[in-house]
């Protein structure tokens, strides 16, 4: 009796994790919305001159901008106790 518990219980346990996967692999077939950027007035609304390299160029730009930012902020001391 305590082995067909035992059997239930891992049916049970396989079944959820299946669900749960079958949940997660049809979360990524969803289609992610591109980056948008910003083109100039004159350009016209079809044509965009950015590439997905320079779009990642412009990103990795961006963090590496803020990266540096946040390493020159100077750093909180604690109050030193006497």
């Amino acid at each position: 009796m305590r082995a067909v518990f035992g059997l239930v219980g891992l049916v049970v346990a396989l079944a959820v994790v299946g669900v749960v996967v079958k949940k997660q692999m049809s979360a990524m077939r969803k289609p992610v919305p591109t980056l948008q950027t910003t083109t100039p007035a004159s350009a016209p609304v079809g044509a965009s001159s950015d590439t997905v390299r320079d779009q990642s160029q412009q990103i990795q730009q961006q963090v590496k901008q803020q990266v540096e930012g946040l390493m020159q902020q100077a750093r909180p001391m604690p109050d030193e106790e006497k």
